[in-house]
């Protein structure tokens, strides 16, 4: 199969290189374009990828079209390729905040399509992407379509309702787990630590329990409760950061996220 991204920012980048180190396909099969031609193709020549003169050749020569541009100019771009989407192909959209009704209205009301909210640790095989199909995209078709983020990390089926939801605790939330890897550092450094030894020593402790936690089919809390000794000082430690609000603090970074997100604050 041939994949074809329009748009190659950061996030179309991270999905990339995740399907290069996934090998899904041959890098050749991988077709882009951009507005910056100098800046795509000099990508394009440097991963092995193939590269297109305009985002209409993009759509025509791929069976999965990635639509990954930024919301103001999803419209125009989906009028120009539109005549190229038949349902033979898939719309792919990583555009936040643009609903499958909406890709339909913009372009053919019997298109397949997908809509996506990866993160960008897709570029590790580590990614987590929400996914959203319309009626028209099922089977094998469907199942090539998830393959593609299946191999850049785990996807979760939702409603687009719980997409806002889903962006601040997996897309934002990439950004706030270096923020709180960045704080346990420096209290490292604090007491002593380079600050390098302390970032590889919390990042590997951070990514360890996370794996742990979903490797063992228990809760968050179970798992604190086995390091938490009677008396020790991890419930020390536990009890001063919920007495310093951490807890609340975080709720209240994921409801100013999703407010963000919605509009309801500017």
């Amino acid at each position: 199969m041939k994949i074809g991204f329009i748009g190659v920012g950061s996030m179309a980048q991270a999905i990339i290189q995740g399907l290069l180190k996934a090998k899904l396909v041959p890098a050749e099969n991988i077709l882009i374009h951009s507005a910056h031609q100098a800046h795509y193709e000099n990508y394009a020549d440097k991963f092995g990828l193939t590269p297109q003169a305009t985002n209409l050749d993009v759509a025509k020569n791929s069976d999965f079209v990635v639509l990954a541009v930024v919301p103001a100019i999803a419209k125009a771009v989906l009028a120009e390729i539109r005549s190229a989407l038949t349902k033979d192909k898939v719309l792919v959209s990583i555009v936040s905040g643009v609903s499958l009704e909406r890709l339909a209205e913009l372009t053919n009301y019997d298109l397949p399509i997908l809509r996506t909210l990866p993160n960008i640790n897709s570029e590790f095989g580590q990614g987590m992407t929400a996914v959203a199909v319309n009626e028209n995209l099922a089977g094998d078709q469907k199942d090539q379509a998830l393959s593609i983020f299946k191999a850049t990390g785990e996807i979760s089926e939702l409603p687009e309702t719980l997409f806002p939801v889903f962006s601040a605790i997996s897309g934002s939330t990439v950004a706030y787990i270096d923020f709180f890897i960045d704080a346990l550092s420096r209290a490292g450094v604090k007491y002593g630590l380079s600050k390098e030894a302390a970032t590889k020593i919390a990042a590997q402790t951070t990514f360890g329990s996370a794996d742990a936690l979903m490797q063992s089919g228990k809760t968050p809390a179970e798992m604190i409760d086995k390091v938490c000794s009677p008396g020790g000082d991890t419930i020390a430690g536990v009890l001063a950061m919920e007495e310093a609000g951490f807890l609340s603090s975080v709720v209240k970074g994921i409801d100013a996220t999703i407010d963000k997100s919605t509009g309801k604050t500017k």
